[in-house]
């Protein structure tokens, strides 16, 4: 179930998920709108949001061990990580508008959402740590279900 401990590696993930994003809160999208918001959605990010954050930092099995086959999920879920950064790069080097922020990336639909839960999720794996990936499936439902509602909201 985990081991309680301060994760090094959860700090490096949470670091690159968090600084982007205090990043975007001076670069939203020009026509960004929260209003329709499912308030369910929102709702389970909020709550998954916390609980991720608290599960990465608080178990130490998703610090580095010898090498084994079962490093693979830590070294895909680093890989998830690298490409959500790419991500980021991408929509700030854009005209920052909706478009841009939902757009795809490597053919990865609503990729700004898609990534980090998909790369917390093997991190899980990789810990172990089965209420973190619980929690990682509630923030799950709620990051890309608001992200593809917005999705829906553009396409319209």
């Amino acid at each position: 179930m985990g081991h309680l401990g301060f994760s090094y590696i959860g700090l490096i993930f949470m670091l690159m998920l968090m600084i982007p994003n205090l990043i975007w809160t001076r670069h939203r999208p020009k026509d960004y709108d929260t209003r329709n918001e499912s308030k369910v959605l929102l709702a389970f990010e909020r709550s998954g949001q916390a609980l991720v954050t608290c599960t990465t930092l608080m178990f130490s099995d998703f610090n580095l061990r010898p090498w084994s086959v079962w490093s693979l999920w830590l070294v895909a879920s680093v890989i998830l990580m690298l490409m959500y950064e790419c991500w980021w790069i991408r929509y700030f080097l854009s005209r920052q508008t909706m478009a841009d922020f939902y757009r795809s990336f490597c053919n990865i639909p609503v990729a700004g959402a898609t990534l980090p839960v998909a790369a917390f999720f093997l991190l899980g794996i990789y810990g172990r740590v089965a209420w973190h990936l619980i929690a990682v499936v509630i923030l799950g439902i709620g990051h890309i279900g608001i992200h593809l509602q917005h999705v829906r909201e553009i396409k319209h």
